[in-house]
């Protein structure tokens, strides 16, 4: 499909300049490497907004703890622990 767009000059110029530098070899490279960012992006922010409703669903049941400088450290020490285990990072935790 052949789709015609209008940049401005400081889109068309940031373009060029990927371009240019030759990490890409034209503009429609730069174009879909941009949406596919794009659209990582938004299945990240569902997946976040899932787990947040998913946490506020708990919470809602009951199932959270309280706050406490105790509870904070047994967290960070746990991922800690999950850090040097050698096993990979979940998915749900990672940027």
């Amino acid at each position: 499909m052949t789709m015609h767009v209008n940049l401005s000059p400081e889109m068309e110029g940031f373009i060029k300049s990927k371009v240019s530098s030759g990490f890409y070899g034209n503009a429609t490279e730069v174009i879909r490497d941009a949406i596919r960012r794009m659209q990582a992006e938004e299945s990240r922010t569902a997946a976040w907004q899932a787990a947040i409703a998913q946490g506020d669903a708990q919470l809602n049941r009951g199932e959270g703890i309280a706050y406490s400088p105790d509870a904070l450290t047994d967290i960070t020490n746990s991922a800690i622990g999950a850090m040097h285990s050698g096993k990979p990072m979940d998915k749900d935790v990672l940027p």
